[in-house]
């Protein structure tokens, strides 16, 4: 992408009224992470919205709770990063996304001492509610968490640029985890409506300010009125959007925006299983960046595979089944799929097993222990180890 195009885009909007006090949170967070000569990883979480209108009401959003991001900003921390998350507003957050979208109400876990009433957290969950706090405080008492929010698409390309540029000083101590679910397409400012799209025809003269007869009053009905020819303007319209492609400013982040030397990791979510591979070697091949962990949207919380530049390319990573937590937009029957689907297709004479036994079982599916392990407790490990890879790399050069 050239930097017309990235000029065209940025020029056709104002910045985000927050961007510049981000700015400046960021500056002073990246100078602190730099005098500690620790390592820094931004982390994109949520989804992203295209507004329909100027005066927004209605909008396009793209799926995403920021389960993906919160639970590896978490692992982050743990593995000795400091964190910038920028995040999708209200989407869930680092340690607080363990009781603010949990199925119990938040009060459910609160009661009220008798004696004293002073609230209290209930017994029962007092010891995981304890540790959780611990390792929140730990972050925020070291500066370790910084957290950014945005909500359209636009604001968050604004931000990500800007996040970037400001990041150039850590070098290839900078970390970029791009989980955020990006809108692909949008529509350009000058094409968007002012005001409010309406569901019905509007007579020509409401605008005008002239007095309105009583069987002229626009009542919002959707339908035609049955029998009334006199009302078939109000009939409801059909909405037809024409959307544009978002500009791939992943390009613009691997060859200008970020620091030189920096590790770039994106995600590519797919529901067909046939296509999650063939997508995520396109994109790494496109945009030359470092990894993309793949994942299927009905597989996610339990398998994703790192797609590579270096061999052995393709490297699942599954959560033991028995530890798998329980999911029901989930599919287990799926795990696995994507990878037979692919061994059938480039290797059609070789049975699965010999396949299996020649590169090792994935990451994972021979541990044992309990359930309800987190896929990102085993993604992160495995990307900080890339990245101190890349880092000792470049040292050495």
């Amino acid at each position: 992408m050239s930097t017309e195009t990235e000029s065209n885009y940025f020029n056709s909007y104002p910045p985000p009224k927050a961007l510049q006090r981000h700015e400046a949170l960021t500056r002073a967070f990246v100078q602190l992470q730099l005098e500690q000569n620790r390592r820094v990883v931004l982390v994109t979480s949520g989804g992203t919205t295209v507004p329909l209108e100027n005066q927004t009401v209605r909008f396009i959003d793209n799926f995403s709770a920021g389960t993906r991001g919160a639970s590896s900003a978490e692992q982050f921390l743990e593995n000795g990063y400091a964190v910038i998350f920028l995040h999708r507003q209200f989407s869930l957050l680092p340690y607080s996304r363990h009781y603010s979208h949990s199925t119990n109400c938040f009060l459910d876990f609160m009661d009220e001492d008798p004696v004293t009433s002073s609230i209290v957290v209930r017994k029962e969950y007092q010891s995981s509610m304890r540790d959780v706090l611990r390792k929140y405080r730990y972050a925020k008492q070291n500066n370790l968490l910084l957290v950014l929010p945005f909500t359209t698409v636009t604001e968050y390309m604004f931000e990500l640029r800007s996040l970037a540029h400001l990041m150039k000083p850590l070098g290839a101590n900078a970390l970029f985890y791009l989980a955020a679910a990006v809108s692909d397409f949008f529509i350009p400012r000058d094409r968007m409506a002012e005001h409010k799209i309406q569901s019905s025809e509007i007579p020509a003269h409401i605008g005008q300010h002239q007095p309105i007869q009583d069987d002229e009053v626009y009542t919002g009905y959707n339908e035609d009125q049955p029998g009334d020819v006199e009302k078939t303007e109000y009939k409801s319209k059909k909405l037809v959007i024409d959307l544009d492609p978002v500009p791939k400013f992943l390009h613009r982040l691997v060859d200008g925006w970020a620091p030189e030397g920096s590790m770039i990791v994106s995600f590519k979510l797919e529901t067909d299983p046939t296509l999650l591979v063939y997508k995520a070697r396109t994109s790494l091949q496109r945009y030359a960046h470092h990894l993309v962990i793949g994942n299927l949207l009905s597989t996610r919380k339990w398998e994703v595979v790192f797609v590579t530049p270096e061999e052995p390319h393709e490297r699942w990573i599954r959560v033991p089944k028995s530890k798998r937590s329980k999911s029901i937009s989930g599919s287990e029957n799926q795990i696995g799929l994507a990878e037979k689907i692919l061994h059938d297709q480039e290797h059609p004479d070789q049975p699965e097993e010999q396949q299996k036994e020649e590169k090792g079982e994935s990451r994972g599916e021979n541990e044992e222990g309990g359930g309800g392990v987190e896929i990102e407790s085993l993604i992160i490990p495995e990307l900080v180890k890339l990245h101190s890879k890349r880092i000792a790399s470049r040292s050495t050069t």
